[in-house]
């Protein structure tokens, strides 16, 4: 969910028409469901919910496609960079002793890049970069509406959510660890193409670092994986003795 505005109202008003929006669907699948009498509300709201972020995801992804052969610029969020501090700005340098408290001089560390007309390196880097966010953001969704699809059929535990959680597991350490690389990349290739050798932006070196966070939440969703799987072998051997007592009956 993202928002921006000059002013603060206006700003808070669009986020709060988001969840306003979220609000008014949730609240018409508890209505549908007490219609029906169902006793999985929370279930029916959840899957609705997960289920609209999927599409709505399904449509950006294609709008950054789209954008990518026909749009007349670029643009690269996260773009690590160092932007000299503005010369008019009044700031003292860290060494430097003050007894009054003042700014100490310093560069921007990240920007989104606005590149018009780029070349065919920066245009399929840039909507790499956004199509990996969008997907790796999208993960979360996916599963969620594959268990409460499920579990609304009745099959807590099967092979497909295990699947699933595998394949979510792997999804998001790959799509993690590019979503931390391709901003890197086509920040400096487009950058390089955009600005004299000799301009204090031109990048020389790659400037990309990987996170803990989709190592992390690959091994979370591995050993979720595993719970599902215990779970499965369990609901197996309990029926097979439940069939085993109802045949010595």
């Amino acid at each position: 969910m993202l928002a921006s505005g000059t002013e603060l109202p206006a700003t808070l008003l669009r986020i709060a028409i988001i969840l306003a929006v979220l609000a008014v669907i949730a609240g018409v699948v508890v209505v549908i469901g007490r219609r029906r009498k169902s006793t999985t509300l929370a279930l029916d709201v959840t899957l609705t919910l997960s289920s609209w972020w999927v599409i709505l995801s399904a449509v950006g992804l294609l709008f950054i496609i789209g954008k990518a052969f026909t749009g007349d610029f670029a643009e690269i969020g996260n773009a690590p960079m160092n932007i000299p501090w503005a010369t008019d700005l009044p700031c003292r340098e860290a060494a430097e002793v003050s007894g009054r408290t003042e700014l100490w001089c310093a560069s921007a560390a990240t920007s989104t890049l606005t590149i018009s007309d780029p070349d065919v390196a920066t245009r399929v880097l840039a909507a790499a970069a956004q199509a990996c966010a969008q997907l790796y953001s999208t993960i979360p969704a996916v599963l969620i509406a594959v268990i409460c699809f499920q579990t609304l059929r009745g099959r807590p535990f099967t092979t497909t959510i295990t699947r699933a959680l595998v394949g979510g597991s792997i999804a998001v350490l790959v799509l993690g660890i590019a979503n931390d690389l391709l901003p890197g990349i086509a920040s400096t290739i487009a950058l390089r193409s955009a600005v004299p050798f000799d301009s204090p932006l031109y990048p020389e070196t790659f400037q990309m670092a990987v996170t803990p966070l989709p190592i992390i939440a690959a091994l979370a969703l591995a050993a979720l994986a595993a719970v599902f799987r215990q779970g499965i072998r369990l609901q197996n051997e309990n029926e097979a003795l439940q069939k085993e007592t109802e045949g010595l009956v």
